[in-house]
C-alpha cells in the first residue's frame, strides 16, 4: 500500500494567517448577540499543502458526515455536520473540492480561487466567491496594458487551471486591445528543473520590454529564483493578484517598479491582537501553530537533538512574518467575508424575527442544501464591506492598482497607484491617482513595441509571418494622407486637394493660368504690344511716304488695312493671358481667328493685284479692269466674312468655356480655355490655313515677274515662315500641358505675324528710309528697261 499522503516544507506564513483570520470571524460571529444568537458555530481546519490529491482526500473528510476530532465548542445539537467550506487559496484544489462537496449541495465560499472556468454554474453549482474571478482582472490587465502603449509583451504563467485559464482570458482581452504576445511559457513549480531554466531562458533572450505573469507565488518564486541566478536585461512585470501582493515576493529587488491589480485594502479591527495572542501552551494544542513556532524562533517546543528547546522568552511581536503583517490586509478580508457569508445564510435559515428580536431555532435539522439557497440571497455590510454574489456566484469585481516602489531605507514596499471597478461605465472603470516608478526605479514609462510607431504620412505594413504589431512603415502613395500615428491605411485627398510634403494634410491645389506677372507671361506682352507698336510706326511710315512709287506700286490700300490687321494679330496675345472668364475664352479665339483671315484676304489680294497687274501689262488685255480697288476690297470683306461666319456658328452651337483642368497635372489645377467644339476650332484653324496655302501658291507663281516692286518674292518668304508656323504649332499645341499650350498659340500667333510684317514690309522701309533714292520712279523705269 502507498503511504499516505503528508505534507512537506516549511509553513506558508500567509496560508496560516488566513485560516486564523478563519477562527476570529467565528468567534466574533459566536459571540454576536445580532448573528445566529444562541447558536455556535464549529470549525475544523485542513492544510491541502495546494496539492489536488490531498485536497480530494480532505473533501471527501468533510463530506463523509460526523467526525469525532471536529472542534465544536459546546454540546451542539448537530455536531460535526459540514453546512459549508470555506476555501480553498488555489483554483486547481478548489475545483477538485468542489466537484465532490458540489454533489452533497454543500456551498463552497473560497477567498482566493479566482480562476473563470469556477463561475460556469453548470459544473460548479455550489461554488461561491468573495474575491473577484479572474476574467475581471485579464480584462484590467489588458487595459492597463494598452493604457501604457505596451504592444509587445511576453507571458508567463502557472500550468494549472489558475495560470492557463487566466492567460487565456487575458490573452483574448489582450487581442481585442490589439496587443501581440512575443512568447507564451507555461512550467508548474513540481516541473524539472530544465524546464523552468528553459522559460527563464526565453524571457532573457526576448526583445519584450513588459512580461505578464499569471503565476501563484509558489511557481514565481520558483522562476524568480531562476532568473537572479544571471544578469539579465531589465524587464517591466505585470502581475496577478496572486504573486504581485504577497510580501515574500518584495525580496526580489529585480523586480522593482512591478505593477498589477490587488484585492482593496482593509481593516478588521481586532485582527492583530488575536493573531499576536499566541502562548506557548496554545501553540502546543495546536501541530501546525507548533511547526510555525518552531520554524519562526528556530527552537523545538519539544527537546530533540538538532535544535535548542524554547525557552518560552520568546515574543511573537518581536518577528517579522507575512503571518504578523496586518498592514495591508487584502485576502485576509476576503476570508472574513466568506466565514461571515456563511453565517448570514445559516442565520436567513434557522432564525426569523419575532416582536423586533431575532429568535433561532437550534434544534431545527438544517440541511446544507437550505444554506445553499441562502448563500445565493445574502446581501449585507461588514464592518464597511458590502458582500453579495451574482448569479455566477463572483462579487463586483474591484481592484487596486498596485506598485513595487523603493521606500527610503531601500526595501521594496506595496504602493497603491490607482483603481480599477468594473461596476462602472465603460471607459471609466480604470483610474491612476499617483506617480508610478518603473523597472529600476525609472521614472519614464518603458518602451516595449515589436516596432516603433509609424508616424504621421506613412502607413502600417504588416511583416510576413509575424504578428499584426510587428510591420513596416511605408510612405503613403502620391496624392494620399495619414495623419494619426500607426494608421492602417493612407486616405486621398479631395480631388482640388493636394498633400504637403510630409504628407500628413491636404492643402488647396495651386491654380495656375499664364499670367501677366510670371516672366513668361511679361515676356509675350512685350513682345505682343512691341509687334503691335511695330505696325503702327510702319504704318505711320508709310502713310507719311504714302505718294512714293514704292507704296503706290504695292496698292497702298490693302497694305493700311494689312497694316492693321497685323496690328489686330499682334494684340490677339494679350487675350489669351490672364485668368480665362466665359468671355475672354469666346474672345481670344474669335478674334484670333477673324484678324488672321483679314490677314491673309488682304495678302491674298496684294498677290492677285500682282499677277493682274502683269497680265494687264500684255496687249489686249483688260483684266485690270475685273479686279480693281471695289473688287479687292469685296475680295477682302467676303473671304472675312466666312470666318465670321464660321466663328458665329461655333459660339452659337459650343462655344469654348473655363474650365479647371485636374488631370494633366495631379498637384496642380490648371484654369483654361475648353474649345466647346473641337471641330469649330479646327475649322477655324483650317479656313487660315487654307488662305494661306492657296496665297502661297499664287506668290509662288508671281515671284519671278518682272516688275521691281514686285511683292510676290517677300509674300512667298512671308507665307514660307507662316506655313511652317502654324505646321509645327498642331503637334506642339496637341502635346504642351496646361499654361504652355496657350504659350504655344501665343508664339504661333507672334512668329507668324513677325514673320509677315518683316517679309513684306521690312524691305519696304528700309529703301524709304535708307535708300530714298531707289524710292523714284526713274529707279524704276530703269530697273525694268535693264
Amino acid at each position: 500500500m502507498p503511504e499516505p499522503l503528508r505534507c512537506t516544507g516549511s509553513i506558508v506564513s500567509r496560508e496560516l494567517r488566513f485560516s486564523r483570520a478563519m477562527v476570529f470571524a467565528i468567534k466574533e460571529i459566536n459571540n454576536s448577540t445580532e448573528l445566529l444568537p444562541g447558536i455556535k458555530l464549529g470549525y475544523q481546519i485542513f492544510d491541502s499543502c495546494a496539492s489536488v490529491p490531498v485536497a480530494v482526500h480532505v473533501a471527501f473528510q468533510l463530506s463523509s458526515g460526523p467526525d469525532p476530532v471536529f472542534y465544536t465548542g459546546d454540546n451542539c445539537s448537530q455536531s460535526g455536520m459540514v453546512m459549508a467550506v470555506v476555501g480553498e487559496s488555489g483554483s486547481t484544489p478548489s475545483i477538485s473540492i468542489s466537484r465532490i462537496v458540489g454533489s452533497f449541495n454543500i456551498p463552497q465560499v473560497s477567498h482566493f480561487a479566482t480562476c473563470a472556468c469556477l463561475s460556469d454554474k453548470q459544473q460548479y453549482p455550489t461554488f461561491f466567491r468573495t474575491i473577484p474571478s479572474d476574467q475581471f482582472q485579464a480584462d484590467a490587465l489588458a487595459k492597463l496594458v494598452k493604457h501604457f502603449g505596451w504592444t509587445w509583451i511576453g507571458a508567463v504563467r502557472s500550468d494549472s487551471d489558475y495560470g492557463n485559464n487566466g492567460m487565456a482570458s487575458f490573452l483574448d482581452a489582450a487581442h481585442k486591445e490589439g496587443i501581440c504576445v512575443e512568447y507564451s511559457e507555461s512550467f508548474y513549480r513540481t516541473h524539472p528543473h530544465s524546464r523552468i531554466q528553459r522559460v527563464a531562458d526565453v524571457i532573457r533572450r526576448s526583445t519584450a520590454m513588459v512580461v505578464v505573469a499569471f503565476t501563484s507565488p509558489g511557481d514565481m518564486r520558483i522562476l524568480l529564483e531562476e532568473l537572479s541566478l544571471k544578469p539579465f536585461p531589465p524587464r517591466q512585470w505585470i502581475g496577478s493578484e496572486s504573486w504581485v501582493t504577497d510580501p515574500d515576493m518584495l525580496r526580489f529587488s529585480f523586480c522593482s517598479g512591478a505593477i498589477g491589480f490587488a484585492i482593496e485594502q482593509s481593516v478588521i479591527p481586532g485582527l492583530r491582537d488575536f493573531l499576536l495572542d499566541l502562548s506557548p501552551s496554545k501553540v502546543a494544542a495546536s501541530p501546525v501553530l507548533t511547526e510555525f513556532w518552531e520554524d519562526a524562533f528556530n527552537c523545538r517546543l519539544r527537546k530533540t537533538t538538532d535544535k535548542s528547546i524554547c525557552d518560552g522568552t520568546e515574543d511573537i511581536q518581536m518577528i517579522q512574518t507575512p503571518y504578523t503583517d496586518t498592514s495591508q490586509l487584502r485576502i485576509t478580508n476576503m476570508v472574513y467575508k466568506a466565514v461571515y457569508a456563511i453565517a448570514h445564510a445559516i442565520h436567513n435559515a434557522v432564525c426569523h424575527e419575532t416582536n423586533s428580536t431575532t429568535q433561532c431555532d437550534k434544534f431545527t435539522k438544517t440541511e446544507p442544501r437550505e444554506v445553499l439557497t441562502q448563500l445565493k440571497k445574502v446581501n449585507f455590510s461588514q464592518n464597511g464591506y458590502d458582500v453579495s454574489f451574482d448569479a455566477n456566484g463572483d462579487p463586483v469585481a474591484k481592484y487596486e492598482l498596485v506598485n513595487w516602489q523603493k521606500s527610503e531605507s531601500g526595501s521594496i514596499e506595496l504602493v497603491t497607484v490607482g483603481h480599477y471597478d468594473a461596476s462602472l461605465p465603460a471607459g471609466r472603470e480604470f483610474s491612476i491617482n499617483r506617480k508610478l516608478t518603473w523597472v529600476e526605479g525609472g521614472t519614464q514609462v518603458p518602451v516595449s513595441v515589436c516596432t516603433d510607431s509609424c508616424p504621421p504620412g506613412t502607413r502600417k505594413v504588416l511583416q510576413k509571418g509575424k504578428p499584426i504589431c510587428c510591420y513596416d512603415c511605408i510612405l503613403c502613395p502620391e496624392g494620399e494622407i495619414s495623419n494619426v500615428t500607426d494608421s492602417p491605411d493612407c486616405f486621398p485627398c479631395p480631388k482640388e486637394f493636394w498633400p504637403n510634403a510630409e504628407r500628413v494634410t491636404c492643402l488647396p491645389k495651386p491654380v495656375e493660368f499664364l499670367s501677366f506677372s510670371e516672366i513668361l507671361g511679361i515676356i509675350l506682352v512685350v513682345f505682343s504690344v512691341g509687334g503691335a507698336c511695330i505696325a503702327t510706326i510702319t504704318a505711320a511710315i508709310f502713310y507719311r511716304h504714302r505718294k512714293s512709287p514704292i507704296v503706290r506700286a504695292n496698292n497702298s490700300e490693302l497694305s493700311f488695312l494689312l497694316l492693321f490687321s497685323l496690328t489686330l494679330c499682334f494684340l490677339c496675345p494679350l487675350t489669351f493671358i490672364g485668368p480665362p472668364s466665359e468671355w475672354s475664352c469666346m474672345l481670344r479665339h474669335t478674334a484670333f481667328g477673324i484678324t488672321f483671315v483679314l490677314c491673309m484676304s488682304c495678302v491674298l489680294g496684294k498677290t492677285i493685284v500682282v499677277l493682274m497687274a502683269f497680265k494687264a501689262t500684255l496687249p489686249g488685255s483688260n483684266v485690270m479692269k475685273w479686279f480693281g480697288p471695289p473688287q479687292q476690297r469685296m475680295t477682302v470683306v467676303f473671304l472675312t466674312f466666312i470666318q465670321v461666319l464660321i466663328c458665329t456658328i461655333w459660339l452659337v452651337l459650343s462655344p469654348p468655356f473655363p474650365m479647371t483642368n485636374l488631370t494633366t497635372y495631379k498637384e496642380r489645377i490648371i484654369l483654361e480655355c475648353a474649345l466647346g467644339s473641337a471641330i469649330g476650332f479646327w475649322a477655324v484653324l483650317g479656313y487660315i490655313g487654307l488662305l494661306a496655302a492657296f496665297c502661297f501658291v499664287l506668290a509662288v507663281l508671281a515671284r519671278k515677274l518682272p516688275d521691281n516692286f514686285n511683292e510676290a518674292k517677300l509674300i512667298t518668304f512671308s507665307m514660307l515662315i507662316f506655313c511652317a508656323v502654324w505646321i509645327t504649332f498642331i503637334p506642339a499645341y496637341v502635346s504642351s500641358p496646361g499654361k504652355f499650350t496657350v504659350a504655344v498659340e501665343i508664339f504661333a500667333i507672334l512668329a507668324s505675324s513677325f514673320g509677315l510684317i518683316l517679309c513684306i514690309f521690312a524691305p519696304k522701309c528700309f529703301i524709304i528710309l535708307l535708300k530714298p533714292e531707289k524710292n523714284t520712279k526713274k529707279h524704276l523705269i530703269n530697273k525694268n528697261q535693264s
